[in-house]
């Protein structure tokens, strides 16, 4: 079983940055493939980013490569995502996903993920 427990999000202006963060419970972080996912309003939860299992390997959506950038400290068990030249349509709810059986072409969907933080939320105006 793995807890995850997210923190950062909040109201930004367009162009600024936010970094999340999502602390994983357990000792087989290390061995967890580490999903981002975003759900706007009436939108369905769409995949932002992910680690690979050994963590040596980042997946982007396009969306947000070359904005976005994924971190992680194990001795902390928590990764980043660390958002920058923040968008109005990258406002939604963000959350943090966890997987210890995952293949490379199924990283960016949700259902691959059995652990889930709590979400956060991220607004950008305009």
């Amino acid at each position: 079983q793995v807890q995850l427990v997210q923190s950062g999000g909040g109201l930004v202006q367009a162009g600024d940055s936010l970094r999340l963060s999502c602390a994983a419970s357990g000792r087989t972080f290390g061995t967890y493939a580490m999903g981002w996912f975003r759900q706007a309003p009436g939108k369905e939860r769409e995949f932002v980013a992910a680690f690979s299992r050994s963590g040596s390997t980042t997946f982007y959506a396009d969306s947000v490569k070359g904005r976005f950038t994924l971190s992680r400290d194990n001795a902390q068990n928590t990764v980043y995502i660390h958002m920058n030249s923040l968008k109005p349509e990258d406002t939604g709810a963000y959350y943090c996903a966890a997987s210890g059986a995952i293949y490379n072409s199924d990283y960016d969907s949700a259902s691959s993920y059995p652990y889930w933080g709590q979400g956060t939320q991220v607004t950008v105006s305009s």
